[in-house]
């Protein structure tokens, strides 16, 4: 379905980028569809599966382009965006979290019911008896805490208890591990985040030791982010990778070494373009871009464009963006466009209804962030 806003007049009209009612998410298609393929071609080259995390981007289009590119499918982090991706034809989905309220567990079974390759997560023996009891065939892996205590069983032997209680009920099917060490991807020095990349995978490959001396196979072991690509994709644990912000990257990414020789693999895509709205103030002018359009859980977002050098950005409240002036150049006129790096990526799609996707100076497409809010 065409998403219809404010923008959508302007679809393929040279210069359309500038002209965007705002605030609006944009989207560098261009550059999207680079690093969609630059980390396709770096799992085919090590022999590694990708299933990518849509609570990224949360949008059927863009998971569409990462399975053509040769992904598996992708993880999500709530049956809602499991619902968006299923509705979108989205094969082999993961869901990252347990799925535990009954309500939740009666929406995860209707939805396996019409998915291809639906999975779900789970690290405690109350949840693997609940979805039991719903009697119909389910594929569960075994979450696994890699050391941020937010889910997981705590060790192997825990965790090979759950997977033979999993693999003991007779609809469900223990499919793996799902092992994900989110503390580490943010590390931005990239010898000391291999340091603690490679002390939290030995969890992962204890449990996979001991499922294997339980005679349990391990069809898969899922995990690492956009920090530890390089380093999990390098002999680490994993069949496949739950990379996710390397579609968009971010500032919070952007301080970030991912590679050793301290190269950019992946380019800046998703912008917020903001108007000035005010010039009356010394040292600033005001935009309306405030803190409902930007995550605000990190850094400030960086100035890309429509500002001095030096610029940065800050908040004046809700609705209304501070930009103060670097020394030196044009200060931004009334009605002038600035642009704004995201600075955490994930929250910051989840404030937007769409994506205004561009090539160039020209807007191309509008299209919904199908899983906006979903629970």
């Amino acid at each position: 379905m065409k998403y219809q806003g404010s923008n959508a007049d302007l679809i393929g009209q040279p210069g359309s980028r500038a002209r965007l009612t705002t605030p609006a998410l944009v989207l560098d298609l261009d550059a999207l569809e680079r690093n969609i393929q630059t980390m396709a071609g770096f799992a085919r080259e090590r022999g590694v599966a990708l299933r990518p995390h849509a609570k990224t981007h949360k949008s059927g289009h863009i998971a569409r382009m990462q399975v053509e590119a040769g992904a598996l499918g992708v993880c999500v982090a709530t049956i809602g965006e499991a619902e968006a991706m299923v509705d979108a034809d989205i094969p082999g989905v993961l869901i990252t979290s347990p799925v535990v309220p009954p309500d939740k567990i009666a929406r995860l079974m209707a939805l396996n019911a019409r998915a291809d390759g639906l999975m779900v997560t789970a690290d405690n023996p109350d949840n693997v008896d609940a979805l039991a009891a719903a009697g119909l065939p389910l594929r569960i892996t075994v979450d696994l805490n890699m050391g941020r205590h937010r889910t997981g069983v705590s060790g192997a032997a825990e965790g090979v208890a759950l997977a033979r209680r999993i693999a003991a009920a007779p609809a469900l099917e223990f499919a793996g591990i799902t092992a994900y060490a989110g503390h580490v991807q943010h590390v931005e020095d990239f010898a000391e985040r291999r340091r603690q990349v490679i002390e939290a995978n030995t969890a992962a490959i204890e449990l996979r030791k001991g499922l294997e001396q339980a005679g349990l196979s391990v069809p898969l072991i899922s995990g690492a982010g956009t920090g530890s690509h390089a380093i999990d994709g390098d002999g680490g644990p994993y069949t496949e990778l739950q990379v996710g912000s390397y579609i968009f990257t971010d500032v919070e990414y952007d301080a970030v070494a991912l590679c050793e020789d301290a190269s950019k693999p992946f380019e800046a895509a998703l912008f917020v373009q903001s108007t000035v709205v005010s010039t009356n103030a010394e040292g600033f002018v005001t935009t309306n871009a405030g803190s409902k359009r930007f995550a605000m859980d990190g850094p400030p977002p960086a100035v890309v464009s429509g500002a001095p050098a030096g610029s940065s950005y800050g908040f004046m409240g809700d609705e209304h963006g501070k930009l103060i002036l670097g020394d030196g150049g044009q200060r931004p006129a009334l009605g002038a466009t600035i642009v704004c790096l995201t600075p955490h990526c994930d929250p910051t799609v989840n404030l937007y209804d769409a994506y205004h996707v561009v090539r160039g100076d020209t807007l191309v497409d509008i299209w919904p962030v199908d899983a906006r809010g979903a629970v």
